[in-house]
């Protein structure tokens, strides 16, 4: 009797282990191969998404991207929990660059989530994840001019879903800050000058704020045209861009060939030789490209333009350059919840739960 209860006992945990161990392994494939919630960690999105949504991202929007580390723990990104930065994978098999269905058919102004093309030290499936907005898909050329996008000579921007940095000046030195607050006016801070601040505004609030009492001026932050930051793309004095004005610059398309140079080179020096794998020397003002005497390059993937729609508080491509489609993870849909942690307190933010994103 004994022994027939303990048989019966063994087949139940087993059965309990096939379930328990197939519903991990759908769960698995269910997050590598269609969809994954990610939370936003800055407010280089706002105010499309904000610091503490938890989005959901669509992987199948894309084609479903195959892993390139397939030697990895389930559910661990880069490093294993409590440790001191143990990898949580193996490089010692790495999968090439393969997608399901279809090549990325990815639309202006798509938000995507994305590994960080910079991130040198993880393979490209295991880089750090970024948010931003696709302004120039492949084949694209884009422009800066005053703080806005223009795509082939033409205005992209959708005026209310960005923001940029304000100078506020005030006749009673004090604004106030619940007011600001109710307004969704997060970020910016009181400058060295009395009655000055300086506040991040979307075109809407810019209206509000000037409705406020003792306000007596609002004056965008732009940086002038020709002034030349070292820090942006591409790092290189022939350019002269900052974060108001960048380009015109072209991105790549797969097939399209461009006329090399020794000036121009820096534009596209890091798709030759990183992204796309090719050694490049530069002898005498000729350029060799895999020891070949070069002309011309044709770029093998397609490639794509990010910003933030925050667009003085966004380390986007006007600063590390081009987006490789073998980085796309895939498009942010929908805001499942939101945790605004900005006070002491941490509210829901029950307006967001379930949002759809565009």
């Amino acid at each position: 009797m004994c022994l027939a209860k303990s048989v019966k006992n063994k087949k139940v945990i087993i059965e309990w282990t096939k379930a328990i161990l197939f519903a991990l392994v759908f769960i698995l494939l269910f997050r590598v191969f269609c969809f994954e919630a990610f939370t936003i960690p800055s407010s280089s999105m706002e105010k499309s998404l904000l610091t503490g949504d938890y989005v959901i991202v669509n992987k199948m929007s894309y084609g479903p991207r195959i892993p390139n580390t397939i030697l990895s723990i389930p559910f661990l990104h880069q490093y294993l929990p409590f440790s001191d930065y143990k990898k949580s994978y193996l490089d010692w098999i790495e999968l090439p660059y393969y997608r399901l269905f279809s090549t990325p058919d990815v639309e202006r102004n798509d938000i995507l989530v994305f590994n960080y093309p910079m991130d040198t030290d993880h393979p490209v499936d295991q880089r750090t994840y970024y948010i931003k907005r696709c302004v120039g898909i492949a084949g694209d050329t884009i422009e800066v001019k005053n703080g806005l996008v223009y795509i082939n000579s033409k205005l992209n921007d959708d005026v209310n879903k960005i923001q940029f940095n304000y100078k506020v000046t005030i006749d009673n030195d004090s604004l106030n800050s619940d007011t600001l607050s109710s307004f969704g006016i997060t970020e910016g801070n009181k400058s060295n000058k009395k009655g000055e601040y300086w506040l991040t505004l979307t075109f809407e609030n810019i209206e509000k704020v000037k409705n406020m009492k003792h306000i007596t001026s609002i004056t965008p932050i732009l940086d002038k045209k020709g002034a030349y930051n070292d820090f942006m793309f591409p790092m290189n004095e022939h350019f002269l861009w900052n974060v108001d004005y960048f380009g015109p610059l072209y991105v790549p398309k797969a097939g399209d060939s461009i006329h090399l140079h020794k000036d121009s080179l820096a534009l596209y020096e890091r798709i030759i030789t990183v992204y796309e794998k090719n050694t490049l020397r530069l002898s005498n003002d000729s350029i060799f490209i895999n020891e070949h005497y070069a002309t011309h390059y044709t770029f093998k993937m397609n490639y794509y333009f990010m910003m933030g729609d925050n667009r003085h508080n966004s380390a986007d491509s006007r600063f590390w350059g081009f987006l490789p489609e073998d980085h796309i993870v895939g498009k942010t849909v929908l805001v499942l919840m939101s945790v605004d942690k900005s006070d002491e307190k941490s509210h829901l933010r029950w307006d967001r739960w379930f949002k759809t994103i565009n």
